[in-house]
């Protein structure tokens, strides 16, 4: 139940604008849905990923407390910006920006009143860096505010409200200094996180541009790279040439736990992954065919080629055994019973024809 009029000790004026808000309180929380609405899907559009969105309609007992303090500024409940508040927390500072611009594209912004406080140079502002919004929306008579923000940010801020700093409490010099040296600390972290990730950016578009030109020996092998090598389709070839013995289905599957497999086998560079491809593919077709050629299968996996490329690699270097044993363990978690398959497998390709050309 809410407080009777006499309980929050407003005039006339106030108490008519705060019954204005209960007559639209509904307005105000389907809106704010909407609101939310909106931005996650503009976000998803773009493929912008925020920690988080978050809402809330002023309590009538907050209200009434602004009111009490300062009503009289106030014509009408319109004048209120902070009613309905939404705030965007983001990873890295640079996307409070786009951010800012979905909401630009959005809403309309009252840039009167909206607040870029990362303008603020104040050694102790880093928490308070927000940028806020006030808009208003079509079908919507009031404004509402949105504040966009960093994870750092927003921990800081969180941080300086539990610990009564800016409360008006005088805090001791040292804790002073000492939250003046966190804040500092913070906002460097923000600027390293959006630095590191725009390096890596720039370093995956290059990474891109030489594997799309074929200078693959001049590409490193890490997470990265070899996404984008898959991208080629390297074992494609291989793999229809298999699927071909029995007219099977290719159901692709993830390759990425083939970085350390080829790490294993001490490949340095994509130029070393596309030499052993090519140099071991018939190979490795002489593998697959021994393996389902007598069988009914119809359905291959798209690790069938880099696993026996991978195979055929360590039979024709000579690793034997515990070379296969290695490979299985890497492939498939250690178990002793790598070490059962491995000689099973080595005794029955030892007839095969690349066997025969050691």
């Amino acid at each position: 139940m809410p407080m009777s009029q006499s309980s929050y000790h407003l005039d006339a004026h106030c108490e008519a604008i705060l019954e204005e808000y209960r007559e639209h309180l509904p307005e105000f929380r389907e809106t704010a849905e909407q609101v939310y609405g909106k931005l996650k899907k503009v976000f998803d559009e773009a493929g912008l990923v925020v920690a988080s969105i978050e809402y809330r309609v002023k309590t009538e007992k907050s209200l009434a407390g602004k009111l009490e303090l300062k009503g009289a500024k106030y014509a009408t409940l319109a004048d209120i910006t902070d009613i309905l508040g939404l705030r965007v927390i983001t990873f890295y500072s640079d996307d409070v920006d786009k951010v800012a611009s979905a909401v630009d594209r959005l809403f309309s912004v009252d840039w009167e009143n909206s607040v870029d406080k990362r303008k603020l140079h104040e050694i102790d502002s880093f928490g308070y860096m927000s940028l806020h919004y006030i808009c208003s929306m079509k079908g919507f008579p009031y404004r509402f505010e949105i504040q966009m923000r960093t994870v750092l940010q927003h921990a800081w801020a969180n941080m300086n409200h539990d610990t009564g700093y800016k409360s008006g409490v005088e805090v001791p010099r040292g804790y002073l200094r000492n939250l003046n040296r966190l804040a500092g600390m913070l906002e460097l972290a923000d600027e390293q996180f959006s630095l590191i990730r725009n390096e890596l950016t720039d370093y995956r578009r290059r990474v891109q541009a030489l594997v799309a030109s074929g200078n693959l020996a001049e590409v490193p092998l890490d997470g990265d790279t070899f996404r984008s090598y898959l991208s080629l389709g390297p074992f494609d070839i291989l793999n229809r040439r298999i699927a071909a013995v029995n007219q099977a289905e290719i159901q692709e599957v993830n390759l990425m736990n083939y970085v350390s497999v080829f790490k294993l086998l001490k490949c340095k560079t994509l130029g070393d992954i596309d030499r052993i491809i090519k140099d071991n593919s018939e190979a490795a077709y002489q593998i697959a065919c021994y393996q389902i050629g007598l069988t009914d299968l119809d359905i291959i996996s798209s690790s069938v080629g880099p696993q026996d490329v991978c195979i055929a690699y360590v039979l024709r270097s000579g690793a034997g055994k515990m070379g296969l044993k290695y490979l299985f363990d890497e492939l498939n978690g250690e178990s002793d019973s790598n070490e059962t398959m491995a000689e099973f497998l080595l005794e029955e390709t030892k007839d095969l024809p690349f066997m025969n050309k050691q």
